[in-house]
């Protein structure tokens, strides 16, 4: 179901910063370049944003360096004080908020009711990391007795953080919160497609007290500026969210630089299974959210829908539905569930995947085509007898395409829904609950969510098996990404 306009935004909209943020000051790039941000939902420009390069990058590491020396201002601060800015930052986000929330929206498309949620989420995480700054202690160890042994968890230096396009305020405070908890100092990338709000937030973070050099953030390609980060040799830890294809070049140029600490939330190809004993109406819904949520542009997306044989048509036929009635058009009005894909690329890619599907002989249940005449919308399309080997059940689409699977045999499901490069979410709906707990054992996936899907908290650690990537973010295992341990011996005499 389409809104009334799929290609309107506020006009009134101003677009505050469009520089490199460097040492709490706003610079222009020294090449002299800017790039074209783009509003997917008319695919007209924006704005254009300064494009920082290694020479950026190399700026952005000194003042970075300099923050971070042992008698800096930021070294000096007792954790109660850094925890005090890093909370006022969050009380800025919230302050903010309907500024905020429309820029993200204008920027990503998304509905302006989820970018409300994602800063409010985001505001959250910040608040509990701040929570963590005193508390993250070592311990002390029994040795001889004659020896006094302990540990401490320091700082690892000047972490590089490269964000992606889906989520981005959500990302920039689960890179940041972490870092800055443990007393870190920051070089983040925002991705090209959406640095608007990453900016507005370095104007927070100087308005937070922050000092100079703590947080800089540099818009700019993946190519120039990313590599820049990676290669650089007086970085010490990269974190990166995004595709594979990259996290791969990113762990590469880690170990031929100065083997730089790498953690790495890639793709995935997650599977739902659907059991005969649920509730279908419930497990429709579960289903419909788990895919079509945020456009479908989320890498914990439940793509391989796997239903048991008994239910599979009628689940289908619910599902379609279901899908119909879904709102697609203008992120602004408060009616629409669903906004465009996030550019041209990634619209054209998706639409390729969907004649894949055809092709391979899975059955088009609904959607599978573009709405309207402008900005990147695409109908949230189902496809049924859709077989494991085919490429829409193997590949990451990252967009709004369901593929349901039948399944009649319980080990039988479990072992198809391994079979795949990927291991990042997975979710099985049964009222089973012996059933529901074999398979979060044997799943191989960084989360499993047990009738919900893609349930995600801050105390909770994220991350992946497999290709998915390595390292977590959130709750107490994310903040071991950001800390050395270093051991300390003392002679009593």
């Amino acid at each position: 179901m389409m809104s009334s306009t799929n290609s309107s935004s506020p006009s009134n909209i101003e677009i505050k910063y469009t520089k490199i943020f460097i040492n709490n000051e706003w610079h222009k790039a020294e090449s002299g370049k800017t790039f074209s941000v783009i509003n997917p939902s008319t695919g007209e420009e924006i704005c254009q944003v300064e494009e920082a390069n290694r020479v950026d990058v190399d700026k952005a590491v000194e003042a970075a360096r300099k923050a971070f020396e042992i008698d800096s201002p930021w070294r000096k601060l007792e954790p109660s004080a850094r925890g005090s800015l890093m909370r006022q930052f969050a009380s800025f986000l919230r302050r903010d908020i309907d500024y905020l929330s429309k820029l993200e929206t204008l920027n990503n498309g998304k509905p302006v009711e989820e970018s409300i949620a994602d800063i409010n989420v985001s505001a959250d995480c910040i608040d509990y990391y701040a929570g963590w700054v005193d508390k993250i202690v070592g311990e002390t160890i029994p040795f001889s007795h004659d020896s006094f042994v302990y540990t401490r968890h320091e700082p690892v230096g000047i972490c590089g953080q490269i964000i992606p396009w889906n989520y981005p305020i959500m990302m920039l405070a689960w890179k940041l919160g972490p870092a800055l908890a443990c007393g870190n100092v920051v070089i983040l990338k925002p991705a090209e497609q959406t640095p608007l709000t990453a900016l507005y937030c370095a104007a927070l973070i100087k308005e937070a007290g922050f000092p100079p050099g703590v947080v800089n953030i540099l818009p700019g390609d993946g190519p120039e500026c990313g590599n820049a980060i990676a290669i650089h040799e007086h970085i010490d830890k990269i974190a990166f969210t995004g595709s594979v294809e990259i996290g791969k070049k990113i762990q590469i140029a880690a170990a031929q630089s100065n083997l730089k600490r790498v953690s790495l939330e890639l793709g995935g190809k997650s599977p739902l299974i659907i059991c005969e004993d649920v509730d279908l109406d419930f497990a429709v819904n579960i289903a419909h959210r788990a895919i079509f949520n945020n456009a479908a542009q989320n890498c914990t997306a439940g793509t391989r829908t796997f239903v048991h044989a008994k239910i599979y048509d009628e689940f289908i036929a619910r599902s379609v539905a279901l899908t119909k009635k879904r709102v697609i058009g203008d992120p602004f009005d408060s009616n629409t569930k669903q906004g465009p894909q996030i550019n041209e690329s990634q619209f054209n890619k998706i639409l390729d995947y969907i004649e894949s599907g055809k092709k391979d002989g899975a059955k088009l249940e609904c959607g599978g085509t573009r709405v309207g005449t402008k900005g990147y919308f695409i109908q949230p399309t189902i496809f049924s007898d859709v077989e494991d080997q085919m490429q829409i059940a193997r590949e990451e689409i990252f967009g709004p395409v369901m593929s349901i699977l039948k399944f009649d045999d319980y080990d039988e499901v479990l072992t198809r829904a391994n079979d795949t490069s990927f291991g990042l979410g997975a979710g099985v709906i049964t009222k089973d609950l012996t059933r529901a707990l074999s398979f979060a054992q044997r799943l191989q996936s960084g989360s499993v969510w047990i009738n919900d899907y893609d349930v995600i908290c801050n105390q909770a650690p994220f991350g992946g098996f497999k290709q998915s990537g390595h390292g977590r973010e959130l709750g107490r295992y994310g903040l071991e990404q950001y800390y050395e341990v270093k051991t300390v011996v003392i002679k009593l005499v």
